[in-house]
């Protein structure tokens, strides 16, 4: 092979990456904010919302598109239970955001006030299945 014909054959691939890159313009954003749904989580979320339910927090895998204070192994509070509705992005974000506005009566004390925070988080917790 020539140099040039070795040059750009190698240079093939890491056209077609960049050519898939531009193609799927949300993955970039979609792994970045991944890994910081990830970081998020297990720094301010993870303590109480483990992979099991415990008395501190339910566990959040397969929580997305599920009941409101559905699950049978946690001691909802009654304001989360009054709440009904299930689980989807926008119900989690507005539980992230303010819990006390959105289940009065909850136990959970801790918000994200920011919405790209949110965002991350619950794009994380949707993969917990």
């Amino acid at each position: 092979m020539t140099p040039s014909v070795r040059a750009t054959s190698l240079r093939l691939p890491v056209l077609l990456a960049g050519f898939i890159l531009a193609a799927t313009p949300g993955l970039a954003q979609a792994q970045a904010a991944s890994s910081t749904g990830v970081r998020l989580f297990n720094t301010q979320c993870k303590t109480c919302h483990g992979d099991k339910s415990t008395p501190a927090g339910p566990t959040l895998t397969g929580v997305v598109g599920a009941p409101i204070a559905g699950r049978k192994d946690y001691a909802y509070s009654a304001g989360l239970k009054a709440k009904g509705g299930t689980w989807t992005d926008a119900s989690l974000d507005a539980y992230l955001a303010k819990p006390m506005a959105f289940a009065p009566g909850t136990r959970m004390m801790v918000a994200v006030p920011d919405a790209n925070s949110r965002a991350a988080i619950v794009a994380y917790i949707k993969t917990l299945k």
